[in-house]
């Protein structure tokens, strides 16, 4: 059976990935990937050092899943060990860098620096493309259906828990993450259909570093795994 991995909480996830779906770790790796990617190019200034960063912490994070008892959320959980790999590399550069100070929320400089650029620099086509892509998502989010848009706004833009969600537009949790869910779908397909090639083309992580981050990554798990070394062959 098809299983909508986008409509799966945290715990369910965690819990299939446990049970060995790898299209479960797939789709987390795609999920929280890019956030992480920007986190640690933003801490290291380097695009392949951070990719390898991104791809030690999906590791440490795949053989410490029966750790994860969802205190936390599975986002958060993710870039404390993201920001512990690269607290590690950085001492090893000793580099005087307190990654205490860099804030996961935060933009990432090289994105700021392609928002905002000084005059006379930066790609016109990169930027208008940007700016387009940033119309239309926002365009896209004002055409949900009222209901869907204001549990989209509250869960992904404010990021609102889905209980308060819940009690702050009178629903039930339950009718949050469905909601949520359709309103993910309904964006999914506007962006697909208004976006095409463009999204993949003007965002590095998606598209071909994403597919050859997960791709490296599978292999190199299920190489371990057949070599003994603790980790389920994939």
């Amino acid at each position: 059976m098809s299983v909508d991995y986008l409509a799966l909480n945290d715990g369910d996830l965690v819990g299939r990935i446990r049970d060995g779906d790898h299209a479960a770790f797939r789709h987390v790796m795609q999920r929280f990937g890019g956030q992480m990617f920007r986190i640690a190019r933003g801490a290291m200034g380097d695009d392949a050092e951070a990719e390898d960063i991104v791809q030690e912490a999906f590791l440490h994070a795949y053989r410490k899943f029966d750790t994860f008892r969802g205190d936390a959320p599975l986002r958060t959980w993710l870039l404390s060990i993201l920001l512990n790999e690269a607290r590690s590399r950085l001492r090893k550069r000793h580099l005087m860098v307190g990654l205490d100070q860099v804030n996961p929320s935060a933009l990432d400089p090289y994105w700021t620096s392609q928002a905002r650029p000084r005059p006379g620099t930066g790609d016109p086509v990169s930027l208008a493309a940007h700016a387009q892509i940033r119309h239309l998502l926002a365009e896209a989010v004002e055409h949900l259906p009222e209901p869907y848009r204001a549990v989209y706004r509250l869960r992904e833009l404010e990021e609102c828990s889905v209980e308060g969600t819940a009690a702050r537009l009178g629903i039930k949790p339950q009718t949050v993450k469905t909601r949520l869910h359709r309103a993910r779908r309904l964006l999914r397909v506007t962006l697909n259909e208004s976006l095409g090639s463009m999204l993949t083309e003007s965002f590095p992580f998606l598209g071909a570093r994403c597919a050859r981050l997960t791709t490296a990554l599978l292999a190199r798990l299920e190489a371990e795994g057949g070599n003994g070394e603790g980790s389920p062959t994939l």
